[in-house]
């Protein structure tokens, strides 16, 4: 018999999970997700991608500001769900409504946990240069994703992945998972391994100044952290005194003895910035207000005032 499922779940790494659930004749009592927020240059009251999804599914929503009131608890007991299923929601699961589902509070989690635990884990595997990640099913409990682990699958993380085309493939891996540890459940023959306790790490949420690049850094760091911070918050330095945002790059070890941030050339391939330890082609850029273009057309533009050899990226005239 499918199961009664409470769906919680806010940003589109949560969607393809939901459709899943659908898809798959399982029984969506109701979806949760975060409340609408002010969006794009209006800044008009926007619904989550998971909101848009259930709405669709004609699945009923709702948009508790928390979960830790009695109402909360008594709203879900209503549900009578088997289980509840999550996928970055984006509020905390108090013990009082963990206790609610029969089988328990299932979690997706983009990591390999007990690695980056945390709000921040694909990003974090990015910016660490991890060369794999993936996708842990994961039984919630009371702790920051502590909880025991049902089953987990691998990802690899190619040179050219960020943390958005990363989130896709995790997102789609983890709604297969899914279908499999559900599945389990309904049969009563799954079974939760607890984690490890070497290997702890934690993938805190980020932060805007991380975004800012500093050019004394290697050039494999500062491609790095341009792809963990896509689509969000997007990497960023200075060019002749206002802000340049930094969409793609690629990191050459060709030696340089230039000053980091100097540009040492420029190419149709890119420009070519002087870093602490190579250096990094800019491939894609977006001036403040302007549309996101190649490096070879930034520097066709800037070159109307003055050849860009020499000049230097990272610092306010």
């Amino acid at each position: 018999m499918p199961l009664r499922i409470v769906y919680a779940g806010t940003p589109e790494f949560a969607v393809p999970a939901l459709e899943a659930i659908v898809a798959a004749g399982h029984r969506v009592a109701a979806v949760y997700t975060q409340p609408d927020r002010p969006a794009g240059r209006g800044r008009a009251l926007t619904p989550s991608p998971v909101k848009r999804a259930a709405l669709e599914a004609g699945i009923p929503v709702l948009q508790p500001a928390t979960l830790k009131d009695l109402e909360a608890v008594a709203t879900l007991t209503a549900f009578a769900p088997d289980v509840m299923v999550v996928a970055a929601y984006g509020l905390l699961l108090p013990p009082s409504i963990l206790a609610v589902p029969q089988l328990g509070c299932v979690n997706i989690h983009g990591s390999l946990l007990p690695r980056w635990r945390g709000a921040a884990p694909v990003q974090r595997a990015v910016l660490a240069g991890d060369p794999a990640t993936g996708t842990a099913i994961m039984r919630m409990a009371a702790g920051l994703d502590t909880g025991p682990v049902y089953a987990s699958a691998t990802l690899p993380i190619g040179p050219h992945d960020t943390a958005a085309t990363l989130s896709r493939a995790l997102a789609a891996q983890g709604a297969r998972l899914l279908l499999e540890v559900l599945a389990q459940l309904e049969a009563g023959t799954a079974r939760a391994v607890p984690q490890p306790a070497e290997g702890v790490t934690y993938a805190h949420k980020l932060d805007k100044r991380e975004a800012r690049l500093d050019w004394a850094e290697d050039a494999a760091l500062l491609d790095r952290r341009v792809r963990a911070f896509q689509p969000w918050p997007v990497a960023e330095t200075v060019w002749r005194g206002a802000q340049v945002r930094i969409h793609e790059t690629e990191p050459l070890s060709l030696p340089t003895d230039a000053a980091p941030g100097s540009i040492v050339a420029v190419g149709t391939a890119g420009v070519d910035v002087a870093t602490g330890a190579g250096l990094l082609r800019l491939v894609r850029l977006q001036l403040a207000g302007r549309n996101v273009v190649t490096a070879a057309e930034f520097a066709r533009n800037e070159a109307r005032h003055g050849p860009l050899t020499g000049q230097t990226f990272g610092e306010r005239s």
